[in-house]
């Protein structure tokens, strides 16, 4: 771990980048008290995350699992009113119009 003042942190940036490709760590400090750290940022993973130990009993998924599912099936998952024909809305209670007022003059 390397420790450096931040006048040294701005003269030398690109020498300590190349430490954190290496694997170390960079502490910043201010008056010799560490402010911020340096390091390397973690690689974007590129495949997709093992789920199976914690589903073991999951069969992979198939294409149909992302088709939009039939009218009978809706019905079956929601209940019969899935839609409804009218939706009955109450008018807010706020904003209710006032009457003009008159200015005195």
């Amino acid at each position: 771990m390397l420790m450096v003042n931040i006048a040294e942190a701005k003269a030398k940036l690109s020498e300590y980048l190349e430490a954190v490709a290496r694997g170390e760590q960079v502490v910043i400090c201010n008056r010799n008290q560490p402010v911020a750290e340096l390091r390397a940022i973690e690689p974007k993973r590129q495949t997709p995350r093992d789920l199976s130990p914690m589903f073991p009993d999951w069969k992979f998924m198939t294409d149909q699992f992302f088709e939009p599912m039939s009218e009978e099936e809706l019905e079956e998952w929601y209940g019969p009113d899935v839609f409804p024909a009218e939706v009955a809305e109450k008018p807010p209670a706020y904003g209710k119009p006032r009457a003009a007022s008159r200015k005195r003059r």
